[in-house]
């Protein structure tokens, strides 16, 4: 079968994160740049607790449970609290990667890591979705753009603020959108007969577990340290009619 179009929707899907790191070649005002970056870790924290709460475990504990309601209920627990637990372990982790990497830089890194985690079973998902049937493969493909681009910016804003460096920010969230595509190859060469539902059942609930924690250990303190809540709200307000966006209208 033709596996050139399923391929072209997963690596459009995930590299479209860069989109969002194109923000970064925004000129802000030195005045304005608290409140940009308020607006913008605000954002990211919305669609991050946003996705998880209204389509990773709804949708993931659908299936489960559907299989086996006690044995679903356990597994999801496991699941997702295993990706609560490894984030905290991983946020040690990262804190140690330069001694003078501040709160921002750490906050891209571990954004990267977090999505990277997410977009892998999306490409597996939007890969075996397009091979099946590749206007289902598109409309899901069109789907998990609109988001993509919000996480693009949860990587490049906090990089480019800790480093100055607009090509670490690119890159970062380069190499997060390329985990995507990298997880459709994998599920033609390795998974395509074995991957089940339940099994990417699992797989997302654990980032959601990341996800969420990241976005109430990290991401909410930090936003809250530049004290512009009038921009916080705008941030969160902006996200919220995003993510309604993408439920009621795709």
């Amino acid at each position: 079968m033709e596996i050139i179009g399923p391929l072209l929707v997963s690596t459009i899907a995930g590299l479209s994160t860069v989109f969002g790191a194109l923000i970064v070649f925004l000129k802000i005002r030195e005045e304005c740049i608290n409140k940009f970056i308020s607006i913008c870790l605000s954002f990211s924290l919305a669609i991050m607790i946003g996705i998880s709460l209204t389509d990773l475990i709804p949708s993931s504990l659908s299936v489960l449970l559907k299989a086996n309601l006690n044995k679903g209920l356990i597994i999801s627990i496991i699941s997702f609290f295993t990706g609560v637990f490894s984030i905290k372990y991983l946020i040690s982790k990262v804190s140690k990667i330069k001694k003078n990497t501040n709160n921002l830089y750490k906050l891209g890194i571990l954004n990267m890591i977090a999505l990277m985690l997410h977009n892998f079973p999306e490409g597996i998902a939007t890969f075996l979705s397009s091979y099946q049937d590749i206007s289902v493969g598109i409309h899901l493909g069109i789907a998990i753009m609109l988001h993509n681009i919000p996480e693009g910016i949860s990587i490049a804003v906090p990089i480019y603020y800790a480093t100055k460096s607009k090509k670490e920010a690119i890159k970062k969230t380069l190499i997060s959108g390329f985990a995507e595509p990298l997880g459709a190859i994998l599920a033609f060469v390795l998974f395509k007969n074995f991957i089940t539902n339940e099994f990417i059942s699992i797989i997302l609930l654990l980032v959601a577990g990341i996800m969420i924690a990241i976005s109430i250990e990290e991401i909410f303190p930090e936003t809250l340290k530049y004290k512009e809540n009038k921009s916080i709200i705008k941030g969160l307000l902006l996200g919220i009619v995003l993510i309604l966006v993408n439920h009621f209208f795709l």
